[in-house]
């Protein structure tokens, strides 16, 4: 098994704290709303949806990702930090055990954030996953990421 690393950052007007609770801690209620056309569901199926918990995203029929399963390990509203893993579901094929998440959401000084993601893919014998490879699994994160954003920016008293 093998680790492949990267990072990525995404910048906004939006605060920080208004973020974190976007796209953590209302995730699974605001996703299936605002990208309904590709997520049917997010419930949870092992915990309490704080760390230790076990989330199952439900796709829409006729996509080519039935779910995916992520395992919950920080939920840090203080230092605005969130830690999971992808540990079950299509995307994984037969190449990777699971990917595991770091995202990090930081003041910048315009008032808005600095989202900071380090993804490290975990991978079966000897894959190495290449940068095409990450790069269809992040333009998915930053399709979601605008989502919420737009969502945000459109009700700007929402977690104010």
């Amino acid at each position: 098994m093998g680790v492949n690393t990267f990072t990525h950052e995404s910048t906004t007007t939006i605060a920080p704290t208004r973020l974190f609770k976007g796209l953590v801690l209302d995730f699974d209620s605001l996703v299936p709303k605002l990208l309904s056309h590709d997520v049917k569901s997010i419930e949870v199926v092992e915990g309490d949806g704080g760390a230790g918990s076990i989330k199952q995203m439900n796709f829409v029929e006729g996509g080519p990702i039935k779910y995916l399963k992520h395992k919950i390990h920080v939920i840090d509203d203080k230092n605005l930090e969130t830690k999971y893993s992808l540990i079950e579901g299509d995307v994984l094929g037969d190449k990777l055990e699971s990917i595991a998440y770091d995202v990090k959401f930081e003041a910048a000084g315009d008032g808005g954030c600095v989202c900071k993601t380090t993804t490290e893919y975990h991978t079966k014998g000897d894959h190495v996953v290449s940068e095409e490879e990450h790069n269809v699994g992040k333009g998915k994160a930053i399709d979601l990421f605008k989502a919420i954003e737009a969502y945000l920016l459109a009700n700007p008293s929402v977690y104010a």
